[in-house]
């Protein structure tokens, strides 16, 4: 799937956020999203996954030679950023089995590969709640890349890891995001050592 943006821009009553950007998200490919905080990442992710709409110019999510209706774009997109909750009531076993009935995993995966995967040993019967934000992340993060979908967009993805969870997260990029549209939004340089094309937000201020 390739996302183009056309004239876009986004405004929060009077103050642009971005504007006039005209941009495709190539499939496949891997882009870092640039800006210091408050500059607008993460406004243009929630854009890209269709839980903003634009204030102006177009947007238009295309694969094969067809166009996506923007209602049923989710389908599509792989998300996780640290503002995006969890049900806490949940354990991880129910979070897991739960996300796997509303959305297809990787091919040949089950909610107990995601347990595998997730390595977090004694936590299967843990609720969400009693978590640490570290944890936390790595289910977010697992959830994302570990759906079937073409498009995985990464808000910020290295918060709240300690050094071992950053290598954990690297591999499962390199691992299981190969061939899909990957953006991540982050200003942690190891997070963009993943990235081939930068994107500087603030290009269109």
């Amino acid at each position: 799937m390739q996302i183009d943006l056309a004239n876009a821009g986004k405004r929060f009553r009077f103050d642009w956020i971005f504007r006039d950007l005209n941009y495709r998200f190539a499939a496949g490919e891997r882009y870092a999203l640039l800006g210091p905080n408050g500059s607008g990442k993460s406004t243009l992710m929630k854009v890209l996954s269709g839980h903003l709409s634009l204030s102006k110019g177009q947007l238009r999510y295309e694969s094969n030679g067809r166009l996506h209706e923007p209602d049923a774009v989710y389908r599509q997109i792989g998300f996780a950023a640290p503002y995006i909750e969890l049900i806490e009531e949940f354990t991880l076993e129910e979070a897991l089995r739960f996300h796997a009935r509303l959305r297809p995993l990787l091919p040949d995966f089950t909610a107990d590969n995601l347990y595998a995967l997730l390595d977090l040993p004694r936590a299967r019967n843990k609720e969400l709640r009693f978590f640490s934000s570290g944890m936390k992340q790595r289910v977010k993060l697992a959830l994302a890349v570990c759906t079937d979908a073409p498009v995985l967009l990464l808000d910020e993805p290295s918060t709240n890891l300690d050094v071992q969870a950053v290598r954990w997260f690297k591999q499962l990029v390199e691992t299981y995001a190969a061939g899909r549209l990957l953006v991540i939004a982050s200003n942690d340089p190891g997070d963009l050592e993943l990235c081939r094309t930068p994107l500087d937000i603030r290009d269109y201020k």
